[in-house]
């Protein structure tokens, strides 16, 4: 009897001591888990994005030659129509799905009122094609992130549209940084036969210059 007794009391404890040791593992698995499951997650990485605002200003030029005259000259025309953005993920990438330039050609002011409406209605036939859509892709010179002081020379390169031609261009340029702005200039070059367009014919012109030179002077604020 006293020998049963003893080995019931052996078992027992086994039994208990192996039950208190299930409890501790599940203590200590579901006290891991939560503590798991309270650590603070990592926040994501925030784009920048940066639109276009007033000071703005888009301009064209065009060497010509007129008649009367013995020296070439620039037809220059400009407008402040000008609306969209630029998304730059974390690396300084662009996120063209979100970025784009559009410029409204309807609106575009030289010193001549005849030469406005050829360029207006032939050359970039508005009523149907009214605006210049540009794209970027990809930008290089630029650091990430955004300085708040200070000005660096980039080169953009993207996607542009007129008059439903779609071709990819680079813009040259600078940009001056202060806290959340940017500002500068920047320029690119074309043939009219690029975008299938149509040079201007105007009994004052001699000739047209092939070269189309593009302009745009910039003023942009961080949205985000």
């Amino acid at each position: 009897m006293t020998q049963m007794r003893t080995a019931t009391g052996k078992v027992f404890a086994i039994t208990l001591a192996g039950l208190l040791g299930l409890l501790a593992v599940i203590v200590w698995l579901t006290g891991g888990a939560a503590s798991v499951a309270a650590q603070p997650q990592p926040q994501a990485a925030m784009t920048t994005q940066l639109e276009f605002t007033q000071g703005t200003r888009a301009t064209y030029r065009v060497r010509e030659q007129l008649v009367g005259l013995s020296f070439p000259d620039d037809a220059v025309g400009a407008t402040d129509s000008i609306n969209g953005k630029l998304v730059l993920r974390p690396d300084g990438s662009i996120d063209s799905d979100q970025s784009k330039l559009t410029v409204d050609l309807r609106t575009l002011k030289s010193d001549q009122d005849m030469r406005d409406g050829y360029v207006r209605n032939q050359t970039f036939d508005t009523d149907k094609y009214p605006f210049v859509e540009f794209v970027p892709r990809r930008i290089e010179g630029i650091p990430s992130p955004l300085p708040t002081t200070g000005q660096v020379g980039f080169k953009l390169t993207g996607d542009m549209t007129i008059r439903g031609v779609t071709s990819e261009v680079a813009w040259m340029g600078y940009a001056t940084f202060k806290d959340n702005e940017m500002a500068g200039r920047a320029t690119t070059n074309f043939t009219f036969a690029t975008f299938k367009l149509n040079k201007p014919q105007l009994w004052r012109l001699l000739s047209v210059d092939d070269k189309i030179q593009l302009e745009i002077e910039f003023r942009m604020k961080k949205s985000n």
